[in-house]
């Protein structure tokens, strides 16, 4: 007689054996190392936009020289004054046309100045034209070319043509002659809205190129899509994205109000006495090159180095800000 449990087999009898017999899985590892969670967290955290823009710039070792000579010529135009013990004016004490001394560094005038001094002054006024200059540059370029780019048509037409009338005439020449009319009130503050008011004009058109790239991208599309004016547009979304040739054009703009200045003050309708600048310093001394050097050349090294540190500076900026520049260690 056959088992009545025969041909029935239980769900055990089916099971695989090798199935049956394997162990089970193991528990996850949640007791992983902190020093191996940590790396992993180093290697793939977030960068900001900002750290990247650092991280680029202070590959730059040009730039960072330069950087770090301008903050010295800073503090000696800002805080050698308070420290020196003469002053940029004649003084009787001071002797005259004396060669470089311990006690005055670049020598003295035949009036009685200490040149050292004078050359802290003039850096001092240099520098406060050239960084009013920037300023405006930035502003004044920025919004203009920034309009033009965005409205395009009838609006780019006429203010693009006023950029090329002005950008015809030499900035030095349009100065100079505006400057002649007021020449009895030329302070600092006084080239400097001269020079900024009329040397905004390539900074426009750099910005104009970019805002002309920067309207048709989608983000503007959608921005327009949902309501947001033109307003909204142009200083939340255009003006920012164009943030880094803007920076770039200023920095350049203010090595060029230094060399504007020095020219202008050069030829006598700078910055007048009893005042000083490295322009009218230069001026002053060109006969005396080579009896009396020493009234020469500083303010001429000066000027030189200034105008190069902020070349480089704004070499620097340019390649940080700039997504697509894979710059190699320099």
């Amino acid at each position: 007689m056959s088992d009545p449990d025969d041909g029935v087999r239980s769900p055990r009898q089916h099971a695989d054996p090798v199935a049956t017999s394997a162990p089970p899985d193991p528990e996850p590892d949640t007791t992983a190392t902190p020093a191996g969670s940590d790396a992993e967290a180093i290697t793939t955290r977030h960068r900001t936009q900002f750290e990247l823009i650092r991280r680029r710039f202070l590959r730059h070792r040009a730039a960072m020289v330069s950087l770090f000579v301008f903050v010295l010529i800073v503090l000696f135009a800002f805080i050698g004054p308070l420290l020196w013990p003469w002053d940029h004016m004649v003084s009787l004490e001071i002797p005259s046309s004396q060669p470089p001394s311990w006690e005055h560094p670049f020598g003295t005038t035949s009036a009685g100045n200490d040149v050292f001094a004078q050359v802290m002054r003039g850096t001092q006024q240099s520098l406060q034209v050239a960084f009013t200059v920037g300023l405006l540059t930035v502003v004044i370029g920025a919004l203009w070319g920034t309009t033009a780019g965005y409205f395009r048509g009838k609006v780019d037409a006429v203010m693009m043509r006023i950029v090329d009338v002005l950008l015809i005439i030499p900035l030095l020449v349009l100065v100079v002659a505006i400057a002649g009319s007021a020449r009895g009130g030329t302070s600092w503050w006084a080239v400097a809205l001269i020079i900024g008011f009329f040397g905004w004009t390539t900074a426009a058109r750099v910005v104009r190129g970019v805002v002309l790239s920067l309207r048709e991208q989608e983000f503007i599309e959608a921005s327009k899509a949902m309501g947001a004016s033109d307003a909204r547009i142009v200083f939340t979304h255009l003006l920012p994205n164009a943030a880094g040739p803007i920076i770039v054009a200023g920095t350049l703009a203010i090595a060029l109000a230094i060399l504007a200045e020095a020219g202008l003050s050069f030829l006598g309708f700078g910055i007048q006495p009893p005042d000083t600048s490295l322009g009218l310093l230069v001026e002053r001394a060109r006969t005396a090159a080579r009896t009396r050097p020493w009234l020469f050349y500083p303010p001429g090294f000066m000027i030189v180095l200034i105008a190069l540190t902020i070349n480089f500076i704004g070499d620097g900026l340019r390649d940080a800000l700039d997504p697509r520049q894979t710059m190699a260690r320099r």
